[in-house]
C-alpha cells in the first residue's frame, strides 16, 4: 500500500508554485495534497495527485523538474490522538520520518527512510493504509 508523490522543484520566486497547480489542472490533473518548503534559493512542492503518471509527463513536458517517490498515507479517525498513534507506531520502530503531511480529509503522508518496513509495521496496526488506487477514487 503505498502511494506515488510528485515532487517539483521550483525557483523561490513568486508564481512558481501557481504555475505548477495551473498546468495540473488544465491538463484535468487533480491534486489531493501538497506541502511546500523553501529555503531561499529553492522551493519543492511535493504533491499527491489523481493520476501520478499524467501528472509527471504533464510536468516534465512543461520544463519543471521533478522527482517521483513513494510514500505511505493512511486514513485517521477524526479523534484526537490519531495522529499521534500513527506515527508513533513507526517512529517507535526507529523508521526516521522526514516528513508528514495532510491530504483531504483524514488522509496523511508520511516519507519514511525504509518505505516497505512502515508499510508492514502499519499493516498490524487498527490503521487503514491508503492505496494509489484509493487516492484516485477520492
Amino acid at each position: 500500500m503505498k502511494v506515488r508523490q510528485l515532487s517539483v522543484f521550483i525557483e523561490n520566486k513568486a508564481g512558481r508554485v501557481s504555475e505548477v497547480t495551473e498546468t495540473l489542472g488544465k491538463a484535468g490533473v487533480n491534486i489531493r495534497g501538497f506541502s511546500v518548503s523553501d529555503t531561499a534559493e529553492y522551493g519543492i512542492l511535493r504533491l499527491v495527485v489523481d493520476h501520478p503518471e499524467e501528472g509527471l509527463a504533464i510536468l516534465r513536458t512543461a520544463g519543471f523538474t521533478i522527482k517521483e517517490s513513494e510514500v505511505i498515507c493512511v486514513k485517521l479517525e477524526d479523534t484526537p490522538g490519531a495522529l499521534a498513534r500513527a506515527l508513533s507506531v513507526v517512529s517507535d520502530a526507529g523508521v526516521n520520518m522526514e516528513y508528514v503531511y495532510s491530504l483531504v480529509s483524514t488522509y496523511v503522508v508520511i516519507n519514511v527512510a525504509d518505505v516497505d518496513r512502515a508499510v508492514r509495521l502499519l499493516s498490524d496496526q487498527p490503521i487503514t493504509l491508503v492505496s494509489q488506487e484509493d487516492i484516485t477514487a477520492i
